[in-house]
């Protein structure tokens, strides 16, 4: 018979009745009549074909194959309680971490890195909440709540770790570039420039393309119309595939770099030291739990490689 058609209810009142051999004793257990369990059992001998109780005036007594069909349901009982009880404990064990952080941090850097402390933190539960404003942090014995911002400090009342500085570039697909012609930032002007507001709530201006061109050394009279997006996953898709150049991020798009979907149409030249940076958000009060300890370390460490990896290599491979 198929789990979904397996009548749970008239089993567990069958098992009951069969290790009491009564259908009194088994409605007493369950909390029903007398009348709703023998009505259990007899829907259920009516479905299977087979009797499994014989009825007598001062009672019932189980048949041998209600006695044997009583073993297995038991025992299938039993490992439904054990499973269910394991997953109450561990729930009841588990720490909750929740980080916020904006849409475009979270899916571009911290999503591809966070499977490696999960693996090794089986009792902390993280959930993530893509909200670009900032919101408080706390941490309490079982649970906390931790944030990931792009800004420029400092953070009112709060205390904060930088993970990374922030350094903009122009990047572009392999294609596009092979097919234009892009010597110069002023050769960009022909291109169509992406564009991406991922920090609205910033209490300063991001970087755009003006603040480019300009530590570029090109002058601009007039800016050129741009295409705007929300995300810079957006953004990094319509430049894969050729449709523009954006002003990227670097962490949102070492990855990207690495595996060649992006390029630098001027290799190392024309970075734009943002005045933005990447930090954790971090309650002033009180001492941060184990699990929080934890994950802070392991966020340290991860920024810590990101920092150390040669900006060199993802662009030798253009040169």
């Amino acid at each position: 018979m198929r789990i979904e058609r397996l009548p749970l209810n008239a089993l567990r009142a069958f098992a009951e009745a069969a290790r009491e051999n009564s259908f009194k004793a088994a409605a007493y257990r369950l909390g029903v009549t007398p009348g709703a369990v023998s009505r259990q059992v007899k829907q259920l001998e009516e479905r299977l074909g087979v009797l499994l109780f014989e009825r007598h005036a001062n009672g019932v007594c189980v048949t041998e194959a209600g006695r044997v069909l009583a073993e297995d349901v038991q025992a299938g009982l039993l490992r439904i309680a054990g499973g269910v009880q394991q997953v109450t404990e561990r729930s009841e064990q588990a720490f909750r971490l929740l980080i916020s952080a904006p849409p475009s941090f979270l899916q571009l850097w911290l999503l591809p890195r966070l499977p490696s402390f999960e693996a090794n933190e089986r009792q902390i539960e993280i959930s993530l909440d893509a909200e670009a404003r900032l919101m408080p942090p706390l941490w309490l014995p079982n649970r906390a709540r931790l944030s990931l911002r792009y800004g420029q400090g400092p953070w009112p009342a709060v205390s904060s770790l930088r993970l990374f500085e922030d350094t903009l570039f122009p990047v572009c697909s392999p294609a596009l570039l092979a097919q234009m012609n892009i010597h110069s930032p002023v050769d960009l002007l022909s291109q169509t420039l992406l564009t991406v507001d991922w920090c609205g709530h910033a209490s300063h201006q991001v970087p755009g393309w003006s603040d480019w061109f300009k530590s570029a050394g090109a002058a601009i009279n007039k800016m050129p119309n741009q295409r705007q997006y929300s995300l810079y996953s957006l953004a990094l898709d319509q430049a894969i595939a050729g449709q523009g150049v954006v002003l990227a991020s670097y962490p949102l798009i070492a990855d990207r770099l690495a595996s060649g979907v992006l390029v630098r149409p001027f290799g190392k030249n024309y970075p734009l030291e943002s005045p933005f940076a990447y930090d954790l958000i971090l309650p002033t009060d009180g001492e941060a739990p184990m699990a929080v300890a934890r994950f802070v370390e392991w966020l340290e460490n991860e920024a810590a490689q990101f920092r150390d990896e040669p900006l060199k290599r993802t662009i030798s491979k253009q040169l």
